[in-house]
């Protein structure tokens, strides 16, 4: 699977918000008494592509070193969005290209302290994404300021996955084997499936 990872801080750079308006905490155990996963199958996003709201779920449980405050899901990207040479297809199979992102904030204070300790695991991940034998789709992680909360800033990662296919449905399926490979590389014990 291809993998790469990447700064954006300072000067004018996107910055994650966890206090947006129609944030859903999709963390485990849930404040509210729902479930995550009901609430992440809920997701507009997720009706899309029901992997997401899968790997949201892994991202949010209590066996991830993450939690999520933010997707969203392209059903269709334009040749300028993307690098089919970089998606490591065949010819003939950018024919339709998906994508998605998913901002990922750390469940540790303490845990990316610094933007260099979010590189040590944004590196560790793309070493193991890179011996998943998955082709036709990447995953790029983006190192960013966050603010988790409205006096407390920290660093996060938005990540974003691109796959492709002769079909939309086939490059969902990819898309979604790539989704459940990341949760599968950041939540290996998790139970969930």
């Amino acid at each position: 699977m291809e993998a790469d990872w990447e700064f954006e801080i300072g000067g004018d750079a996107p910055v994650i918000d966890a206090c947006w308006p129609g944030f859903v905490d999709l963390r485990w155990p849930p404040k509210s008494g729902t479930e995550a996963g009901a609430l992440a199958g809920d997701l507009a996003e997720s009706a899309h592509l029901p992997g997401l709201a899968i790997a949201l779920e892994r991202l949010n449980s209590c066996h991830s070193p993450v939690w999520t405050s933010k997707c969203d899901f392209w059903p269709a990207l334009q040749p300028a969005d993307f690098d089919a040479d970089e998606l490591d297809a065949p010819a003939g199979n950018c024919a339709h290209v998906l994508g998605c992102y998913i901002d990922l904030l750390p469940k540790g204070e303490r845990q990316w302290a610094l933007a260099d300790m979010a590189a040590a695991a944004c590196g560790r991940w793309c070493e193991q994404l890179h011996t998943v034998p998955l082709r036709c789709c990447r995953v790029d992680l983006i190192i960013r300021r966050a603010v988790i909360a409205p006096d407390l800033a920290a660093t996060g990662i938005t990540t974003y996955f691109t796959a492709c296919g002769r079909s939309t449905a086939e490059a969902s399926q990819t898309l979604e084997a790539a989704l459940t490979t990341f949760a599968d590389t950041l939540c290996p014990d998790s139970t969930l499936q």
